[in-house]
């Protein structure tokens, strides 16, 4: 992956303390984590078409073990027929208020692929898919990242927090944040 630095506008003064790249498995379990537990996913289409961008709110299914992202898609969408004209994408996943979050910039492939979409599948998928696993709208939506960045605490919500609480007593900064790219 692209070893880019994205925090150009981050409001924090960061030390290099606070700034650590991931790599490998331990920068694909970072992701996996916040992406399947993040409250919010804005999937961003029209990247690259110099048209207006779209956002819409996505549930990923999956990172698989490469680090690819699934998710699933009425054939006919108009995302699908963004991705076909351009399959750059923008991912922004925020796990909480406070931390986990992710920016993922990638490229998106659709599939048909009924083995993964039966893996995949859920019942409460027929919200939007009436026929079923089987229904012939269904298409995948699989994200292969190129650039991921990521914020998060160090040491979980309770110290991250008790750290703010302290900071705000003493007047001494105590960020428990930690950030950088993540390189699997």
């Amino acid at each position: 992956m692209e070893n880019q630095t994205q925090r150009d506008n981050s409001n924090n003064s960061q030390e290099e303390e606070h700034i650590k790249t991931l790599e490998g498995k331990e920068a694909l379990e970072k992701m996996k984590h916040i992406a399947t537990t993040a409250e919010t996913c804005f999937f961003c289409t029209s990247i690259k078409t110099g048209s207006p961008l779209s956002v819409r709110p996505m549930s990923v299914l999956q990172v698989d073990d490469e680090g690819n992202l699934w998710f699933m898609s009425m054939r006919n969408s108009g995302k699908n027929k963004e991705i076909e004209a351009d399959p750059f994408i923008h991912l922004f996943f925020q796990e909480s208020k406070y931390a986990g979050f992710l920016n993922i910039y990638g490229i998106a492939e659709i599939s048909t692929d009924q083995q993964k979409i039966d893996e995949l599948w859920t019942p409460l998928l027929k919200v939007w898919f009436q026929g079923g696993k089987d229904d012939n709208d269904i298409t995948l939506l699989k994200v292969v990242p190129t650039s991921v960045y990521y914020w998060d605490n160090k040491h979980g919500t309770t110290v991250a927090f008790a750290k703010m609480a302290l900071s705000i007593v003493t007047g001494k900064r105590m960020d428990d944040s930690i950030e950088g790219n993540l390189d699997f």
